[in-house]
């Protein structure tokens, strides 16, 4: 059983807080991944390919629903010279004129279980020939029929438990990716946040070695401070403006890079709150790897790559042993010079043939490629046992990062307040001639470097949050699926 700390601003409900005396806009983490979420580039992409994921499924469920179709050529007509044999064994060539139309309206059902096709329809062909001034009308008012192949490779039945898996594994590749959204706009929101916290520390430091500065002018007009010193002093300023202006030009680079990737299109500087109010959780590791089951794309995955590797063996045997097809057809036909006389007194009409075909010498080809796919079949099984293994090792890996994190916050947290506070010491102490600038810029680097390392392990723990939040779609602080 694992504990963590949650920051309660990301609990916080989305709204954007503007300073009402500047153009300065407040954001606080959470606020900052849901405008992420709703316009980012990185999220319409997302979108767009569970969209595309959608119609694609459409398409394979309409392989197994009845298809209607209408099809013909009206006119065809031709006016050309044919050759005719003589009865005296001769060719002649006899100019001819007609038209030759036809009309087919035809329903056609796949058959998923057997991978077969039944078909029902009604056709009419109409002959023009317009030397003769004849018309001639012939159909089949009505005809069923069958296409089954025997003993083939059935990609119906195989699509039908394929597919399904694939659909479902893109809703859940949406979900996941915008989690990945949500943990990027928190990196994005960090690394403004250290920018923003390295310009106000430049700033105050700048502050700071002024007045330290000035102090040490006055010391030194009453010979209590030399000149080496108070070079070090004056230095100490100048490094201290440089400190300032590549601030500014970080925290504006880190800004510009924060809107563009959560496309939050306005000019007005950001002013990103720092998320400290801590609330505590708790995650058993069970839990973790059994919701991570149920919910990432992952594990459909590996059901789907491994009924996809059936799916080659079967297709390797289907297609290189016995082929046989049986065709059948039972319906109405019939001959008039008018088209209505094409429905009345309609004949029976059948048809049927059984077609085979037999590899007799394929100098092993058919086996090669039976024993290839049943190669294959092995190595994804392998790759799948190892990427299970990974599967579970990374929800591990992530859980103990987070537990150390936990404590490494605890720790930063105290070391910086306890550096703020040995800092403003030091700087009464060197106002009192108690203490060398030395140890001071020793108190002010520790000062700075406490406040960093405490932003930084906040980063730190977001981001194996957001990543467990990725791993498992769940959402440990509510207890609820993502």
């Amino acid at each position: 059983m694992f504990k963590f700390i949650l920051l309660a601003g990301i609990l916080m409900p989305v709204l954007v807080k503007s300073q009402s005396l500047s153009d300065t806009v407040q954001l606080n983490l959470q606020e900052v991944i849901e405008i992420a979420k709703e316009h980012s580039t990185a999220a319409v992409q997302a979108a767009t390919i569970r969209e595309n994921q959608y119609w694609q499924y459409k398409t394979f469920k309409s392989n197994y629903s009845p298809q209607l179709t209408l099809d013909g050529t009206l006119p065809q007509f031709s006016k050309t010279n044919i050759p005719v044999i003589q009865p005296d064994g001769t060719v002649e060539f006899k100019p001819v004129i007609n038209d030759n139309s036809a009309i087919n309206l035809g329903v056609k059902q796949n058959i998923g279980l057997t991978g077969g096709q039944l078909f029902l329809g009604s056709n009419v062909l109409r002959f023009s020939d317009f030397d003769r001034k004849q018309t001639r009308y012939n159909g089949n008012p009505l005809i069923i029929g069958l296409n089954q192949p025997l003993f083939a490779f059935n990609s119906l039945a195989w699509d039908k438990k394929i597919e399904p898996l694939r659909y479902e594994e893109s809703v859940k590749k949406y979900k996941e990716d915008m989690e990945v959204v949500g943990r990027d706009a928190s990196e994005l929101f960090f690394s403004l946040l250290i920018a923003q916290i390295n310009k106000d520390i430049a700033a105050k430091n700048l502050a700071n070695n002024e007045i330290i500065y000035k102090i040490g002018e006055r010391k030194a007009v009453l010979g209590k401070l030399s000149k080496d010193e108070l070079l070090r002093l004056k230095l100490g300023v100048l490094n201290a403006r440089k400190a300032v202006v590549q601030a500014n030009v970080d925290a504006e680079t880190s800004d510009l890079q924060l809107k563009s990737f959560i496309g939050f299109s306005t000019a007005n500087q950001v002013q990103l709150i720092l998320p400290e109010n801590l609330l505590s959780f708790e995650v058993d590791k069970t839990v973790a790897v059994q919701q991570a089951k149920n919910n990432r794309q992952k594990a459909i995955e590996f059901k789907r790559a491994l009924l996809e590797a059936d799916k080659d063996v079967a297709k390797a045997k289907g297609e290189n042993g016995l082929k046989v097809n049986l065709f059948g057809t039972f319906g109405l036909t019939n001959v008039a010079n008018q088209l209505p006389g094409i429905y009345r007194n309609a004949k029976d009409q059948q048809e049927i043939s059984l077609g085979f075909q037999i590899p007799i010498l394929d100098w092993g080809r058919s086996a090669s490629r039976i024993k290839t796919a049943q190669a294959n079949q092995k190595l994804v099984a392998a790759t799948v046992k190892q990427a299970q293994i990974n599967f579970e090792q990374e929800i591990y890996t992530t859980l103990r990062q987070l537990a150390m994190i936990k404590e490494q916050m605890k720790t930063n947290a105290e070391a910086d307040i306890t550096a703020n506070e040995r800092f403003e010491i030091a700087k009464k102490r060197y106002f009192l001639n108690d203490l060398s600038i030395t140890d001071l810029n020793i108190a002010l680097q520790e000062k700075d470097q406490a406040r960093r390392d405490y932003i930084l392990s906040l980063k730190s723990f977001w981001n194996a949050y957001f990543n467990l939040r990725i791993l498992t779609l769940y959402d440990f602080s509510t207890n609820k699926n993502i």
